[in-house]
């Protein structure tokens, strides 16, 4: 029974390695592919607007907290700044009031 086993095996791997691997050629896809005229002369054109159409669509309507995006990033209004900074200039004053963060003894 040993030897039919092996035997089954032996063929079964002569069979696997008898195949062969092939490789398919392909050219890597560029990471940034750019833009040309082309497309540029098909996107939407640029709606400008003034700070006097904006002052006019907010009329009437309460305070709010604003962000601005940029480049896909967003910067957040001088309010909201400065919450996040008395934040972290309490958290710095705790921290060197403890001696021990300082080395001091």
């Amino acid at each position: 029974m040993r030897k039919i086993t092996q035997a089954i095996s032996a063929v079964c791997l002569l069979f696997a390695l008898n195949s062969s691997a092939v490789a398919l050629a392909s050219s890597p896809s560029p990471l940034n592919p750019g833009t040309n005229v082309a497309r540029l002369a098909e996107q939407s054109p640029i709606h400008w607007v003034s700070v006097a159409q904006i002052e006019n669509s907010l009329a009437g309507r309460p305070p709010m907290a604003v962000g601005f995006d940029i480049d896909d990033t967003v910067l957040f209004s001088q309010s909201g700044l400065l919450a996040r900074q008395k934040n972290l200039l309490a958290r710095k004053r705790r921290l060197s009031e403890k001696s021990c963060v300082l080395g001091k003894k």
